[in-house]
């Protein structure tokens, strides 16, 4: 008998599930990202990584005020586990970024100078990333002193309140802190397309400086603020022009290095204080392979001695051992030295600004304006609405007995209050309120005492409305807030401020292994550095399809690069900064290192050995520039030379010259000319556009620039010309050996 065939299941989609739809849907990119992506970008911007003028991001300030209503300001501590799950009600994230949020704002961790949280137990720390904290439901936290700041005023009215994630409760905007919180909390935020990295700053610097600047707008910033402060402490190398630009800016980097003794019986050096930007794990890592490598040879050994006493990192010396050059070398090689790089980007009115020190002020000291307006404002209401009530009774103390005769005599409760009204000339508030005085206090005494204070309310009203109609005295209001800030919280500076001036470093030469290497450069960009030995055990050179070997030349690991790219531009590089490769590899890719701007692209690469020589550069409309090799010399760590060349035409070789030497020019035409480089002045400025070389037809150009000995050619009389510009001769077929016409030929 044949089986029957099972009956076909029809599949249907739910058209109200996204994702599942039978066709493919096309779309266009720019559509894409304004619907899909866009949204999500700002939402992480505005939500979640950028600090606004209050110095919080939303974490932390759902974190703070969770806690102010546990009562946690006031009240003891309570276990962490207990305001991380209160904290849930605001923050929908987890509870596991709530709680390392509160880590990070505990005096425990020390990862703030002005710490929020008052903490108890392991918090871990902020120098070490294997020094873990303990999960919440073993540590302790309440609100630090310090929060009366943040809070003392949130029930004036402020600030605005808005709904939660799920519209169950409200959560203040803003915390309408007394101080510019947003310099002295140090905060970290990588968001979608920006980031954000402020540096802390000593709070009571801070407001002495907020102070001066109320009183003078074109206050020196740095004379009360000299430079940001950790609390890691360490040092700062100080440069006055570095730091005002970062303060001008908002941008920049300084460098912070640790701070050490030499214990001589011992032979140790002891390291105590490490910058902000680092841990004691990165700094023993680093030391490890340094030593490992043969770089640090003076170092017998290091270790971890950081205890409840703080931190201590032991570095045994070697007998015979300077610990100057040691820590010298520690500095330049290692974290022990490191750059904080700045980048005050602050969310204004839910746009993110890039702003100096200057304009943070501005902006903070309008906004706690606005702030004490409302404030004032409120204050104000409630005193006109109290002063409303008592000259209401004011009015019942001229006849008491006719008012309980008004009250005894209603048939109704309904119409108390409109016989009040209506037999004192009352509104309804001040009828209201006549109305429920209780029995006991309708006597003459209780209604003349409060009736007293009419003259006090009504002073206090013209002051307050007096305050609202001056800036000067709401500024004066906020320079007594912030005296007062001073004298309740001293904070000494914990971060030293060294002249980078006094600084001693050693030569980068000593610290530099230094031995032959083989460079080579790809038409597409592509760089390697290869030692002999590597080069003499490895095969074929690997290169992308398409792409081929540009130049290849011998130089030093200690030497430096100019690589000159097609818009007029030249960058400088170590060869120490790239590391050693294989044949195999490609490479790395130059405009990506380099950080060059899009669509730039690597012409050529020279070798500037000590700027003693002269550099010949050929355009395509024939002429050529004879530049003096220390016009591209830089006394700074400049990385980028700008209007290195002429632009008048593009650039079509580039040739190192250590004396006179013979070159060939080709045009596009087959002609060829020969000419000594002695007919060329030697210029230094870079721009220079240069002299007429190469006579050329309409629509030709030069084609290629060969030394004499590389170029093949035979009859070297027949192209040699005795004064320029010249339009040289066709090549005959002798001379037309296939030669790779490279951009520089050393």
């Amino acid at each position: 008998m044949p089986r029957k065939k099972a009956p076909e299941i029809k599949k249907t989609v739910d058209p109200n599930v996204v994702g599942l739809k039978a066709e493919v849907i096309s779309q266009p990119i720019t559509e894409t990202l304004e619907q899909n992506y866009m949204p999500y970008a700002m939402s992480v911007i505005v939500s979640r990584a950028i600090p606004e003028i209050d110095g919080f991001k939303p974490s932390h300030r759902k974190l703070l005020y969770t806690m102010y209503k546990m009562n946690l300001l006031s009240g003891g501590r309570t276990k962490s586990a207990n305001i991380v799950g209160q904290t849930m009600r605001l923050n929908p994230h987890g509870d596991a970024a709530i709680y390392e949020t509160m880590v990070r704002l505990s005096k425990g961790y020390g990862a703030l100078l002005t710490p929020f949280v008052d903490s108890k137990g392991n918090f871990g720390k902020v120098f070490s990333r294997d020094m873990s904290y303990a999960a919440s439901r073993y540590t302790e936290a309440k609100l630090a002193p310090i929060c009366a700041e943040l809070f003392g005023d949130i029930d004036s009215d402020t600030v605005d309140f808005v709904d939660n994630y799920d519209g169950s409760m409200k959560e203040p905007a803003l915390l309408p802190t007394r101080f510019p919180n947003v310099l002295v909390s140090a905060n970290l935020g990588i968001a979608v397309g920006m980031a954000s990295q402020i540096c802390g700053f000593n709070l009571e610097e801070v407001c002495r400086t907020t102070i001066a600047y109320l009183e003078d707008p074109n206050h020196d910033l740095l004379s009360t603020l000299p430079a940001p402060d950790f609390p890691t402490g360490g040092e700062i190398l100080y440069d006055r022009s570095e730091m005002a630009q970062i303060y001008r800016t908002g941008r920049g980097s300084f460098k912070v290095r640790a701070r050490w003794r030499h214990l001589p019986k011992e032979n140790i050096i002891e390291i105590y204080e490490i910058p902000y930007s680092t841990t004691v794990e990165a700094v023993i890592d680093k030391v490890a392979e340094l030593v490992k490598a043969g770089k640090l040879r003076e170092v017998a050994d290091m270790r971890d001695e950081t205890d409840l006493s703080g931190l201590k990192l032991a570095i045994d010396l070697k007998r015979g051992a300077d610990p100057e050059q040691v820590m010298q070398k520690l500095f330049r090689l290692t974290p022990l030295c490191d750059s904080f790089a700045c980048n005050f980007n602050i969310l204004i009115a839910g746009n993110p600004r890039v702003m100096g020190v200057g304009e943070i002020l501005d902006e903070w000291t309008s906004w706690r304006m606005e702030c004490i307006r409302r404030r004032v404002f409120f204050d104000l209401q409630k005193k006109r609405a109290k002063l409303h009530l008592l000259q209401g009774l004011g009015k019942i103390l001229l006849d008491i007995d006719r008012a309980i005769a008004i009250i005894r005599n209603t048939e109704r409760e309904a119409d108390v209050v409109p016989n009040l009204m209506a037999g004192f000339g009352l509104d309804e508030v001040q009828a209201n309120f006549v109305a429920e005085i209780k029995l006991r206090n309708i006597n003459r005494e209780y209604i003349l005492k409060r009736t007293a204070e009419t003259d006090a309310l009504e002073k206090d009203i013209a002051d307050l409305e007096a305050t609202l109609e001056s800036k000067r005295r709401i500024r004066s209001i906020i320079i007594r807030e912030l005296k007062e800030i001073i004298r309740k919280y001293p904070s000494p500076r914990r971060t030293g401020i060294v002249a980078a001036e006094s600084v001693t470093m050693l030569p980068t030469e000593d610290l530099v292994p230094d031995y032959p290497v083989q460079l080579f450069l790809s038409r597409e960009g592509y760089f390697k550095k290869i030692t002999p030995q590597s080069l003499r055990m490895s095969g074929e050179q690997k290169y992308k399809d398409g792409d081929e070997l540009s130049q290849s030349f011998g130089a030093t690991n200690r030497g430096e690069l100019l690589i000159f790219t097609d818009r007029q531009q030249v960058y400088k590089a170590k060869l120490c900064d790239f590391a050693d490769t294989k044949a195999s590899v490609l490479g790395v890719y130059l405009p990506t290192v380099l950080s060059m701007d899009d669509e730039e692209h690597v012409l050529c690469m020279v070798d500037p050995g000590d700027y003693r020589g002269e550099l010949l550069l050929v355009f395509e409309n024939g002429k050529a520039a004879r530049v003096e090799l220390s016009a591209y010399e830089t006394k700074t760590n400049r990385k980028k030379l700008v209007n290195a060349y002429s632009d008048k035409s593009p650039l079509v070789a580039v040739l190192v010259l250590d004396g006179e030497a013979d070159i060939v020019c080709r045009a596009s035409d087959d002609r060829a000319l020969v000419f000594n480089t002695s007919l060329l002045a030697s210029k230094t400025s870079r721009a220079t556009q240069g002299v007429g070389v190469m006579s050329l037809k309409a629509k030709r150009v030069v084609a290629g620039v060969q030394r004499l000995e590389e170029s093949g050619i035979q009859n070297t009389a027949r192209y040699r010309v005795r004064s320029l510009p010249a339009a040289g001769a066709l090549l005959k077929p002798e001379d037309r050996e296939e030669q790779q016409l490279s951009l520089l030929e050393e």
